[in-house]
């Protein structure tokens, strides 16, 4: 018997709605659209109608759970802003962008159904970063927490 993870699937009140939030914001291709269900490019899904689909009470579906987030990476975080300030509903926020102890600048915000969502920058960014700024490569990799080999891959493919 061979057994393979496919994806994680959110419950979502409108997946319309909900489609167009990672469509917009996101990027997100669909890839699967089969209604109430929806696959996107990342390999991540959303349903519509899951107390129907599971038999699971609709009360007991809770909304911010505060238990998981997506995580997506960007390398340009100011271009993420500038997108979500962009869009005509408002996102809520649980924290506007923060730096880390290893320099990665997140971001964390509520999908339509209360979903959180981490965007932070991607490692090979904030790697780049600290060289640029002067730090060595050992300084980088022991303040970034990554392998001194992940930062000379990354200091190499800056040349």
């Amino acid at each position: 018997m061979k057994l393979t993870f496919e994806a994680p699937l959110l419950a979502v009140r409108d997946v319309e709605r909900s489609k167009r939030f990672y469509c917009e914001l996101f990027d997100q291709k669909v890839v699967l659209d089969f209604g109430e269900n929806v696959t996107f490019s990342d390999g991540f899904a959303i349903q519509e109608g899951f107390d129907r689909l599971t038999g699971i009470p609709r009360a007991s579906i809770r909304e911010r759970p505060h238990n998981m987030e997506l995580y997506f990476e960007t390398n340009d975080l100011e271009a993420f802003m500038q997108k979500l300030e962009a869009l005509d509903n408002p996102v809520e926020l649980l924290h506007p962008p923060r730096t880390y102890p290893w320099r990665q600048r997140v971001v964390r915000l509520y999908d339509p159904d209360g979903h959180l969502i981490e965007v932070g920058e991607a490692m090979q960014i904030v790697v780049r970063r600290c060289l640029r700024e002067g730090l060595t490569p050992q300084q980088t990799a022991e303040i970034t927490q990554h392998p001194l080999e992940f930062v000379l891959r990354c200091a190499e493919e800056c040349k």
